[in-house]
């Protein structure tokens, strides 16, 4: 009988404990109220039609995003940071240079607008207690690849600077795979976010996830198609596997403690698990959150899902421990 030697075996209880300790699941049963809810917006979203990302979806999707509410005791203002116009969405009492969260919107690089999501930043702002920048990033594919990537790049190395570093990052869909990037591929000499908080991210633009088929019949939002289209417009022939658009690619070593949360019932699923444990071997601290029966970005629909103020309630409570 081969024996292993001590010192291998303590190296590998070693590792064993590191990756126990940065790499945690946490999965969410979902609520009995949610459930109906679901169904209903199921419903809804089938009788809406497939959902399409392309520029002339842009002010359909403004108006369903905008359907977030401004919470109470906000106030919210047009701006540039770094040269990247967007807008302030700022709780009374807080100040910027106490420290501040980047939030980049989603929409596959090709829809959305910050002026859209200010109901979304300002649910975050209000229970983080920090003011909210959300970045107008060029859209494909009017601005192909790295277009979106350096503007989040500019504005964030701009609000470390007012902040003295004190900056958390924030993204959903698409902006939660360019927040990761921009994290981990930012240059020497460039403080990192005190802490990054990722929404559903689409992290991999060359789709090779298993859930891109594997969770098809149960996602009512988006599907390899759909992705795929968006992946053209936004890369014009640049490589997919480039870190600074597939974060999965990215440098581990840069990452600051991530919490991530993702539905259950989504194509992007394997996004998040796969970020997961790529970051667990690189032992950094990443905790995802998968929900039952949840479906794309559903942190958005505060007020309607149980689970939406669950999770915004612990994005807040998750960047308080780090700021």
């Amino acid at each position: 009988m081969l024996c292993r030697p001590v010192w291998r075996n303590a190296r590998l209880l070693a590792v064993t404990k590191r990756r126990i300790l940065h790499m945690s699941i946490i999965n969410h049963e979902e609520a009995f109220r949610d459930r109906a809810a679901m169904l209903a917006m199921r419903a809804m979203i089938a009788v809406s039609g497939s959902f399409s990302i392309e520029p002339g979806a842009r002010e359909a999707y403004d108006q369903l995003i905008a359907r977030t509410k401004i919470a109470e005791d906000v106030e919210t203002a047009q701006d540039q940071v770094g040269g990247v116009s967007g807008w302030w969405v700022t709780p009374a009492g807080t100040r910027i240079e106490d420290g501040a969260i980047l939030y980049v919107h989603g929409g596959g690089y090709v829809l959305g607008s910050a002026e859209a999501y200010r109901g979304l930043a300002s649910q975050i702002a209000t229970r983080a207690g920090r003011p909210v920048f959300v970045v107008d990033y060029a859209l494909a594919p009017e601005n192909p690849f790295p277009a979106a990537y350096d503007d989040v790049s500019n504005a964030y190395v701009a609000l470390a600077d007012m902040t003295g570093g004190k900056v958390a990052l924030m993204g959903d869909s698409a902006g939660g795979g360019a927040v990761l990037s921009v994290a981990m591929n930012r240059a020497e000499g460039i403080p990192a976010p005190v802490a990054l908080v990722a929404y559903s991210p689409w992290v991999d633009p060359a789709l090779e996830g298993e859930s891109v088929q594997t969770r098809g019949d149960v996602d009512p939002i988006l599907n390899e198609e759909t992705l795929s289209g968006a992946a053209r417009q936004y890369l014009a022939g640049a490589d997919p596997r480039d870190p600074r658009v597939n974060a999965l690619k990215g440098d581990f070593g840069k990452l600051p403690p991530v919490r991530i949360d993702v539905g259950d019932d989504e194509i992007l699923l394997d996004d998040a698990l796969r970020f997961e444990a790529l970051a667990g071997e690189a032992g950094r601290q990443v905790e995802t959150h998968v929900w039952k029966g949840m479906i794309h970005v559903f942190p958005a629909n505060v007020g309607m899902l149980k689970a939406s103020g669950q999770a915004l309630d612990g994005t807040a409570e998750f960047l308080k421990r780090h700021f």
